[in-house]
């Protein structure tokens, strides 16, 4: 996690400089909204924008949930569900690393920030708990990485991870109404689009994917198996997140 908070930085640290890009980026989104008649975040912020009460309860749920529920499912796993934790942690820093990289060459400012469009800053109105929007914390988040939606990527994630584990159907589909939640809420508050809401959604099932994969069985990752090796004995520890746990120090000597 540690690792994954230093590369967030160093993307975020470049933010001022992609602002031009990251407007141009978002105008070029709600332009393909448009053309398939699918832009709903307007109408929808409005609406929010009119119902105080209701607006600080979702913006409340935007700037805390993903953190509180994300993490919360990752200490339950490691507690009491450890056999299925490797994987699923593999998949959730997965998820994170690609969409760092979207951040970095596609950054994407929300259509809260879009000059001229009319979206209102819903959680910065409301002046909700936690605000990343305003204050201390806004120079630590990035203002221009809509897309994709990490806030859809991990609700989806995180349901996922409980669908897993948890049986009953009942309870699937209450876990379910998690991410609709979530998509409510980035849409209506002005903070993401349609489009990056699927692409954060499905990320977050192409993650888990290759998280419960053996690694050498996908071959991009197979060719770059002896480079992850010796980042874990370098004390990198990028493989320790990516990758199955450490091998025997004989199996390793085997595989060189």
């Amino acid at each position: 996690m540690a690792l994954l908070l230093f590369v967030y930085d160093l993307v975020t640290n470049l933010a001022p400089l992609r602002r031009a890009a990251a407007i141009r980026h978002g105008r070029d989104l709600l332009r393909i909204e448009h053309s398939l008649h699918l832009s709903p975040e307007r109408s929808l912020d409005r609406w929010l924008s009119h119902h105080h009460g209701l607006a600080l309860a979702l913006a409340d749920v935007y700037d805390n949930a993903h953190f509180v529920v994300t993490f919360g499912v990752l200490l339950w796993l490691w507690i009491w569900h450890s056999d299925r934790y490797v994987p699923l942690r593999r998949a959730l820093v997965l998820t994170n690393l690609l969409a760092f990289a979207v951040f970095l060459l596609y950054p994407t400012a929300p259509p809260r920030l879009l000059p001229g469009q009319g979206y209102i800053d819903v959680v910065a109105q409301t002046g909700a708990i936690g605000s990343w929007h305003t204050g201390a914390l806004s120079h630590d988040a990035d203002q221009y990485a809509a897309m994709p939606s990490l806030h859809l990527a991990w609700a989806w994630w995180s349901v996922i991870s409980l669908a897993l584990v948890v049986r009953g159907r009942l309870w699937r589909g209450l876990f379910g109404l998690y991410p609709l939640l979530v998509g409510f809420v980035v849409l209506s508050t002005g903070n993401h689009y349609l489009i990056d809401a699927v692409a954060g959604s499905a990320l977050a099932f192409l993650s888990v994917w290759l998280g419960r994969r053996e690694p050498r069985t996908v071959p991009a990752v197979r060719r770059l198996y002896p480079l992850g090796l010796r980042a874990v004995d370098g004390a990198a520890g990028v493989w320790a997140m990516l990758g199955p746990e450490r091998e025997a120090p004989a199996a390793r000597e085997s595989e060189a």
